[in-house]
């Protein structure tokens, strides 16, 4: 019953037919008239809770690394992976293109997937949280630093990992839509 509350959650079906209900109240679950329908949303819904729970196994989307002449990813030092402010997409404010993303002022990241962007969390692309949380970020407030390369280094033991979440985030989207897109039409 869970895996198909979570496939249906997912389904851009309902997502369309529910969405001002949605915007105003709790979700409500409807049932679905097939046992067919039934077993596809909680075969989907097993799917993407694997998917998600597990994004850190993700095998990461091979993107493309521009690097400053004569460097290799071979040739990077820790400190070549540390993130600085927020992530920038390519292009100009006005023209982005989201395809390209500026890691840091060594490592522009290129080639990632636009479609990548279709799935969206709480009204966010989840490529987009993981930019704006994977990074040096001072709390105006109490003066607290958040440093993203503090975590990568010391809790995960690798400072390239906000790059690798990056690039499993992009594996995740991916199969979450291909997931949600292969869902039957929801019939209630």
């Amino acid at each position: 019953m869970f895996y198909y509350v979570y496939g249906l959650l997912h389904s851009e079906d309902y997502h369309e037919r529910f969405a001002d209900n949605l915007s105003k109240e709790l979700p409500r679950i409807p049932a679905v008239k097939k046992a067919e329908d039934f077993w596809a949303f909680s075969k989907a819904g097993r799917a993407l809770g694997d998917l998600h729970v597990g994004y850190e196994e993700a095998k990461p989307y091979a993107v493309e690394l521009k690097l400053p002449k004569g460097y290799t990813y071979d040739d990077l030092e820790p400190e070549h992976f540390g993130v600085e402010k927020k992530w920038k997409f390519g292009g100009t404010a006005k023209d982005k293109d989201k395809s390209t993303v500026k890691y840091n002022n060594f490592i522009t990241i290129t080639g990632v997937p636009l479609e990548a962007y279709d799935y969206v969390v709480n009204g966010k692309p989840a490529l987009e949280w993981v930019m704006e949380r994977q990074m040096v970020k001072t709390d105006k407030a109490s003066g607290i630093i958040n440093d993203a390369n503090d975590y990568a280094i010391e809790t995960m033991g690798d400072p390239a990992y906000p790059l690798k979440l990056f690039q499993r985030v992009i594996t995740v989207s991916l199969e979450t839509m291909k997931i949600v897109r292969s869902l039957p039409a929801l019939d209630i």
